[in-house]
């Protein structure tokens, strides 16, 4: 997700939204005319695992935007009143039709231009069989080498596969 939303209307008064700037050294935030509200724009979080199948990774191919047809890990969003790691196995479930046990965390993503802060952990399979959920078109297994770089998803998935893949294989190829 960008930082191209646009806000015009204070959530609290129905005020107009300006752009003004309220501490020295913080970028301009959005206050209201009326009642002087600050609308803060904070990053979302999002919650992924990595999971290896007899050596292989899962990924699936996204069937819905952003970056439709293009390959993830399994992941979303946190939300309200659920943890991350909650958030990261309703996630998978959801999505590649497992339960898992949470592992050791992978790494926490983010970066100037996207809103969303992604939270990654290792993930073993307790149960289920791997299967597309309704947000993707396909599951499929990849073999570290056979990982299809050019055609991940997000910058986040490249990131956090290769620190995986540092980590637990010692600089498996990739490019």
């Amino acid at each position: 997700m960008r930082r191209n939303e646009e806000y015009r209307f204070c959530p609290r008064c129905g005020g107009g939204l300006e752009r003004r700037q309220v501490k020295d050294g913080e970028p301009k935030r959005l206050v209201c005319r009326r009642c002087g509200f600050v609308f803060y724009l904070d990053p979302k979080i999002a919650a992924c695992t990595i999971i290896e199948v007899e050596g292989r990774i899962v990924l699936l191919k996204r069937a819905i935007p952003p970056a439709l047809g293009s390959w993830v890990i399994p992941g979303g969003f946190v939300d309200l009143g659920e943890t991350v790691p909650g958030a990261a196995v309703r996630e998978t479930r959801e999505e590649a039709s497992v339960d898992v046990a949470i592992g050791s965390l992978v790494g926490v993503y983010s970066y100037p231009d996207v809103s969303v802060v992604i939270v990654v952990y290792e993930a073993v399979i307790t149960g289920g069989t791997p299967a597309a959920g309704d947000e993707s078109s396909e599951l499929e297994l990849f073999d570290p080498s056979g990982i299809p770089w050019q055609s991940l998803a997000f910058a986040s998935t490249r990131d956090a596969l290769r620190d995986y893949l540092d980590r637990r294989h010692h600089g498996a190829i990739y490019s």
